[in-house]
């Protein structure tokens, strides 16, 4: 069953592309069974993006922006349940210790079937926007990339303590604009145990990680999380899902077929997610279900005729 858990659209998102209800048109005609709309969650003035201050936005206005979108996604899980199971989400941006109390406010305001905890900030500078910020952030950590890392991954524990996200987004983001994207982390010391620690804690509370394709869509090797990442999640009975991030119609399922070769190749053998059953009580998630699905019947799936990607 062909499913994405992590999405975005430009009528709710400064850097994406198209409305919100075309990017909803297009999953179907893809053959998407199951998709979660995660817009990302509204920001404090001090943490707008460049792109967002360009634009005008203020605080204010970026919570009007998360308004409009959740009460959008409502009207259009009801207008296309028939064809379309969608799972009204968000994207945590976890970037202080104070982020906690903003994040509360919002799950007080909104009712969410699913949230991706992420970590797009350290020393709070965006880490995944360009390369001068990317180094920004370096020269605050000492200069290094490996204490740049260990910054990242202890910020992200701070996250998984905080919200146990069901769903832990690009868990391995802080590489995408690395001088080696690619470079193995395991050959770190410090940085692979605090990576190390926090695949447990995710593990001990059964949370999930996504295999994201947007990594090999911007040209990585390997998707987020890396082979090495995964292959260690593994051993700790890890669960993971599938997300291709999309950022717009074009992005849907871009590059999956790759992202279950990959899967296969570090042995994983199932592959989570969620979906909508209405009346559903779970602790966490209500209206929620989780299923798993072995790796080939996806692989045997007719959406993989139509995904982008090699």
């Amino acid at each position: 069953m062909p499913y994405s858990h992590h999405s975005h659209s430009g009528q709710y998102c400064a850097h994406a592309r198209d409305n919100l209800e075309d990017v909803i048109k297009a999953a179907i005609e893809k053959n998407m069974q199951i998709f979660a709309l995660t817009e990302h969650m509204p920001r404090e003035q001090r943490d707008l993006y460049p792109e967002e201050i360009e634009a005008g936005y203020s605080e204010t206005k970026l919570f009007g922006i998360f308004s409009d979108y959740y009460s959008e996604a409502l009207k259009l899980q009801r207008a296309y349940a028939t064809r379309l199971n969608i799972l009204i989400g968000t994207e945590i941006d976890w970037i202080r210790p104070s982020s906690k109390d903003f994040i509360e406010q919002l799950f007080s305001t909104f009712h969410f079937q699913l949230f991706i905890g992420s970590v797009h900030h350290v020393h709070d500078i965006p880490i995944d926007f360009n390369a001068e910020m990317f180094q920004e952030a370096r020269h605050i950590s000492g200069g290094s990339n490996e204490r740049l890392f260990e910054d990242y991954f202890d910020l992200q524990h701070d996250m998984l303590k905080a919200l146990k996200p069901p769903i832990v987004g690009h868990f391995d983001l802080i590489r995408l604009k690395c001088d080696d994207p690619n470079v193995s982390f395991a050959k770190m010391e410090g940085v692979w145990q605090k990576i190390r620690r926090n695949l447990a804690f995710v593990a001990s509370y059964g949370g999930i990680l996504e295999l994201n394709s947007a990594a090999l869509r911007k040209g990585l090797e390997e998707p987020y999380p890396n082979a090495e990442i995964s292959e260690a999640f593994l051993t700790l009975d890890g669960q993971f899902t599938l997300s291709d991030d999309s950022h717009g119609i074009g992005q849907i399922g871009s590059h999956y077929r790759e992202l279950l070769r990959f899967a296969e190749k570090v042995g994983i053998k199932q592959i989570v997610h969620f979906e909508t059953v209405f009346g559903t009580q779970g602790s966490r998630l209500p209206d929620v279900i989780s299923r798993r699905t072995q790796l080939s019947q996806l692989q045997s799936h007719p959406f993989f005729a139509f995904c982008g990607g090699p």
